[in-house]
């Protein structure tokens, strides 16, 4: 058995090969590999592959075994490339850093220690003590969620643990451990806006959830709300978010993942149509909320349990889509005329 690594995850193959068991060759690829067929000549059918993105223009790719995604999301993978025959799995493990991010946007953004910190000094010290600007708290405040799973609900643990108040919006989701003052459907979500004082982003990207935050919904949230995005970013309406924080008709946003990305090693794209870095109520990071130095440790060792299951024949964890059952063999007609 093969295992290609493509792109990022190359820079991960001695973390795999540590977990594994199985006798495998690991192949790293580079991030060209995702959409382009040069490479396929060497994968077989009976091969693995792990990557955050796989494409071949509509065109199917060869037969393997199992594509592994190494993150949780699948907007990047064309079903459509991916032969019938192949197993998806995903791999979660980022829903605690991410929450611990989202945990600390909103202190930070209540508190403001980088500013506190900015108005010590010793020669000014008694005329800044007698001038202290008081800070906000988040206990009390509301934490609205859109999307209670995994991530969701690991973030709405830690905002209970600081005694705020959270609600969500969620189509499928149940709440057995009250989490959540409520868990409204969807056609609430205005609801959810105008009473958030944190809206999180926690949704995967769907034909549903693009664009589900536009003009409306912004206008729908409070004036001193904070909007933070941590799930993809074209569930929020770009321009619509630019003009909002431009105008400053919302509080601010925290904003961790956007809406152009390179594909290969070195071409240059802009993150977004609009600089939201250059806006002072906007703070924008590098899709870095989950990337912690213990993440990829924890996702690599799942992946390579995974490879060991598929090699042994046992059920795969995380099975996000099945092999198409094969083909019964046709019927020959051996009667004689």
């Amino acid at each position: 058995m093969k295992v290609f690594m493509i792109g990022e995850a190359a820079n991960h193959k001695d973390k795999l090969a540590a977990f594994l068991t199985t006798p495998c060759d690991i192949i790293p690829l580079p991030r060209e590999a995702a959409h382009s067929s040069q490479f396929d000549s060497a994968i077989t059918a009976d091969d693995v592959i792990v990557s955050l993105r796989f494409s071949r223009g509509g065109k199917t790719s060869p037969e393997f075994r199992l594509l592994h995604v190494p993150g949780a999301g699948l907007d990047s993978i064309d079903m459509a490339s991916l032969p019938s025959g192949a197993s998806i799995c995903n791999v979660f493990e980022h829903e605690i850093p991410i929450a611990e991010f989202v945990t600390a946007a909103m202190l930070n953004w209540e508190i403001r220690p980088d500013t506190l910190r900015r108005s010590f000094a010793t020669d000014t010290w008694s005329d800044v003590y007698r001038a202290r600007v008081p800070h906000g708290e988040i206990h009390g405040l509301t934490l609205g969620l859109i999307g209670f799973g995994r991530i969701g609900r690991t973030i709405a643990r830690r905002a209970a643990a600081f005694g705020m108040r959270i609600l969500a919006v969620d189509q499928f989701a149940t709440d057995s451990d009250g989490l959540a003052e409520a868990i409204l459907p969807p056609e609430r979500l205005p609801d959810l806006l105008a009473q958030s004082d944190f809206l999180v982003i926690a949704c995967p990207l769907t034909d549903q959830t693009r664009g589900l935050i536009g003009t409306s919904e912004l206008a729908a949230m409070k004036p001193t709300g904070v909007l933070i995005n941590i799930s993809r970013a074209p569930i929020v309406d770009e321009e619509a978010l630019y003009d909002v924080l431009s105008r400053r008709t919302i509080g601010g946003a925290v904003l961790d993942v956007w809406y152009g990305y390179p594909a290969g090693a070195d071409d240059q794209v802009a993150p977004a149509s609009f600089r939201f870095e250059d806006l002072p109520n906007a703070v924008c990071t590098p899709h870095s909320s989950a990337w912690t130095s213990r993440l990829p440790e924890r996702r690599y060792a799942f992946i390579a349990q995974n490879i060991d299951r598929l090699a042994a024949g046992e059920p795969l964890l995380n099975l996000v889509r099945a092999p198409a059952p094969a083909s019964p063999p046709a019927i020959q007609n051996t009667s004689i005329p």
